[in-house]
């Protein structure tokens, strides 16, 4: 959506096309919300990737009248004194002029009396982060590049043939075809079956699973109004949203779930997931102990290797562009990404060596 849409503005001719519309249950951003965050251990790339992506949040959400970013700002649970994930980060916040805030756990508890701290170090805050409108955001794109002059078509793709080095056309799953003289393929867990030859052993498709907790009544104002929150405990990477829409109080498991088809895949809760994961927030917040399951999400992510995100010309296709990999972290650089892509399809920014296919296969 937002790669339709930096394109558009530049003066493109675009036609979007998407099997089963904007922020669909199927897609990975089918959800409520989503985090966005600054940051990202040594990778400067990504920091980078994402100011300019909350640049392009605020500037937007202007643009399309919706508030789509929530600056509820980010709350690190950490269990060791140095956490490289975060403290590789404070160069770049300090390039920026930026800094995290440090709370020892006195502080943490006196700041938040219903977080259980007794097995943390501290706990950092990036205010710059918080939380995104997810589905209400891929509507808003989409709803966005139709009023600015797009074309948007709702069917099913396949690609055509590549012939002499050229894509020649889409298959619609109306029969017709579409012509163009390039095609950008950003369809997330998609993205490998529409590709088996190049992506299939490169993209895979994993399930997440997020909870709403029904809050008792005598705590609402302390868990709705906290921040994002994120529990760096190594392993199952818990975080967490406040607001969502009065949901219920949102936990995410951030560890890659099991293999799931994203077309046919039923989105039901697993057991044991569940279980670990009332374990982990009667532990963290006890005032959720009997907490009710008031809803469940189960998203599909698009997994590559490194984790890393892909955008590369097919390799017998120089009209043909491939854009995934988001593992987990896509939807927050939606239109940072967008925006990237139209620069390189346009000749103003060269390939980001960390984003092309050859180091995947590169030995």
């Amino acid at each position: 959506g937002w790669t339709a849409l930096y394109l558009l503005r530049k003066g493109i001719k675009v036609t979007l096309i998407d099997a089963w519309g904007a922020g669909n249950s199927r897609s990975s951003s089918g959800d409520e919300t989503r985090v966005i965050r600054s940051t990202y251990g040594a990778n400067e790339t990504y920091f980078d990737l994402n100011v300019r992506a909350l640049e392009l949040w605020k500037e937007n959400q202007e643009r399309f009248g919706k508030k789509l970013f929530h600056p509820t700002g980010v709350l690190w649970f950490c269990y060791e004194e140095h956490v490289p994930m975060i403290d590789e980060s404070v160069p770049f916040m300090q390039k920026y002029g930026l800094n995290y805030q440090y709370l020892t756990t006195h502080e943490l508890h006196q700041k938040y009396p219903h977080i259980h701290t007794d097995d943390l170090h501290h706990a950092l805050f990036d205010p710059e982060g918080g939380y995104l409108k997810a589905r209400e955001g891929a509507i808003a794109v989409q709803e966005a590049f139709v009023n600015e002059g797009g074309t948007y078509l709702q069917a099913h793709v396949q690609p055509g043939p590549c012939v002499g080095g050229q894509m020649e056309h889409l298959l619609l799953s109306d029969g017709s075809r579409v012509q163009a003289d390039a095609y950008v393929f950003a369809c997330g867990s998609w993205l490998g079956k529409l590709f088996p030859e190049v992506l299939g052993s490169v993209i895979t498709c994993s399930r997440q699973e997020a909870y709403y907790f029904g809050v008792p009544y005598t705590h609402t104002q302390l868990f709705d109004q906290m921040p994002v929150w994120v529990d760096v405990d190594g392993q199952d990477f818990y975080y967490g949203i406040p607001g969502n829409a009065n949901r219920g109080f949102k936990i995410g498991v951030d560890r890659r779930g099991e293999v799931f088809d994203p077309t046919n895949g039923e989105r039901i809760l697993n057991p044991d997931v569940l279980a670990h994961a009332r374990q982990f927030i009667t532990h963290r917040f006890p005032a959720l102990r009997n907490a009710p399951l008031a809803e469940n999400r189960v998203c599909p992510y698009e997994n590559s290797p490194d984790g890393n995100f892909i955008l590369d010309q097919h390799p017998e296709a120089d009209n043909c562009w491939l854009l995934g990999g988001g593992s987990g972290h896509g939807y927050k650089h939606g239109p940072a990404l967008g925006e990237l892509v139209t620069e390189v399809l346009t000749g103003h920014k060269p390939l980001v060596p960390l984003f092309m296919l050859e180091r995947l296969f590169t030995k």
